[in-house]
């Protein structure tokens, strides 16, 4: 089914608005968040989310880095998890480079507000769902 997961998979995310995050909360248990695209990635492998340092989100990766991304194709009803971890990022050098014109509509300070942060997915491996079957997969 996958002859070339990061070439499929990576078609499916470029067409993506939007995708859903996970992480783990202090008892063990997932919580999820839908959130716009990553702003940076390099393959299935490293993704790059703008957030806020203050959310909920952030504090739980700092407390349990484990974490899972999800992109799903409404259109053909096939979708793709991937797990990983996830670090927060709060150098200069990366803000400025996903830093994005209207981001000021969420961080008022501009790139150098505290209360912006960067989220970096590095993904271990992955389950693809397409035409009624699911594939898992290393990355």
């Amino acid at each position: 089914m996958l002859r070339d997961p990061t070439q499929t998979i990576g078609n499916l995310i470029e067409k993506q608005k939007h995708c859903f995050i996970a992480s783990v909360d202090a008892d063990g248990f997932p919580n999820l968040k839908c959130m716009l695209t990553p702003r940076k990635r390099e393959g299935i492998r490293a993704f790059w989310f703008s957030t806020n340092t203050s959310s909920r989100r952030v504090a739980q990766y700092r407390g349990n880095p484990k974490a899972a991304i999800y992109f799903y194709d409404r259109r053909f009803y096939r979708g793709v998890q991937l797990v990983g971890t996830m670090e927060v990022l709060e150098d200069a050098a990366i803000k400025e480079e996903i830093w994005e014109v209207g981001d000021t509509m969420y961080y008022p300070l501009g790139v150098g507000d505290p209360d912006y942060c960067v989220l970096k997915f590095t993904a271990a491996r992955g389950r693809y769902y397409a035409g009624f079957k699911s594939e898992d997969f290393n990355v």
